[in-house]
């Protein structure tokens, strides 16, 4: 039977305050990204998701950001490759010393689609991976869209994994629709259910112009914070059931 991951962005709290329900989508994921203070979260919200993973059976993943607390990390910053390294690097290690047993480090906001592209900035986060793997004595996997953090994960022998949104509108390049555009979010149960199991069963999306997309994914994304996240998650857990496929984490 076909296998994939279902994750979700989780741990956002800001300023204690939880930005999405956290507590019914465990139950439905197979791997959690959790806020590692970057963009969100803070050394009591990231206990209390590792907690939750745990009790739930979900695997954890770093969800590193640019240092960008106003911004919930979704403006694009210039950062200093190095600063960039330590910076990630750091969100990482608050993570592990909240308890999580990491497995992946899924880039968060601005940074996910900036080291898609640019060079710099995807060698100093495969940088900063690459010295917790060393840390922690085994290999992390980087979870991403592709592009340049792809290749610099292959430089280090780091494995990587692509993921679907299933929240998202789809240009038809293949990229997302810039959230300031009409067609960013997705919010039918119904149509993302639907998306979850053509992705698995036949590696494709329709873009927001109607073509038809490509689209190699190991792992499926519902963000946590999108408006109706938990209906859209169950919607995708019953759908991807009903089509026999197992939704387990591949970390």
């Amino acid at each position: 039977m076909p296998v994939i991951d279902l994750n979700a962005d989780l741990g956002e709290t800001v300023d204690g305050v939880p930005t999405a329900d956290d507590h019914s989508l465990y139950p439905l994921i197979s791997s959690a990204s959790i806020a590692c203070g970057g963009h969100a979260g803070d050394a009591e919200s990231m206990r209390a998701a590792v907690a939750q993973a745990r009790a739930h059976g979900v695997a954890v993943g770093a969800h590193p950001s640019f240092v960008d607390r106003e911004g919930f990390g979704r403006a694009v910053q210039t950062v200093d490759p190095r600063l960039l390294r330590r910076q990630v690097r750091e969100q990482i290690a608050a993570l592990v010393v909240a308890g999580a047993d990491v497995r992946y480090v899924k880039p968060h906001g601005a940074l996910y689609h900036v080291v898609a592209a640019d060079e710099p900035a995807a060698q100093a986060v495969a940088g900063a991976v690459a010295e917790v793997s060393a840390d922690l004595g085994r290999v992390l996997m980087l979870l991403g869209a592709g592009g340049r953090i792809e290749q610099a994960a292959a430089t280090r022998g780091l494995p990587f994994l692509r993921e679907a949104f299933l929240d998202r509108g789809y240009l038809p390049g293949g990229s997302l629709v810039p959230r300031s555009e009409p067609g960013a979010l997705l919010h039918d149960p119904e149509v993302v259910a639907a998306r979850a199991v053509r992705v698995v069963t036949e590696g494709s999306v329709t873009a927001v112009d109607g073509t038809v997309v490509p689209v190699e994914a190991s792992s499926l994304c519902v963000h946590g914070d999108s408006p109706g996240a938990v209906e859209m998650a169950r919607a995708v857990r019953a759908a991807l059931d009903a089509a026999g496929i197992v939704v387990a984490a591949p970390w």
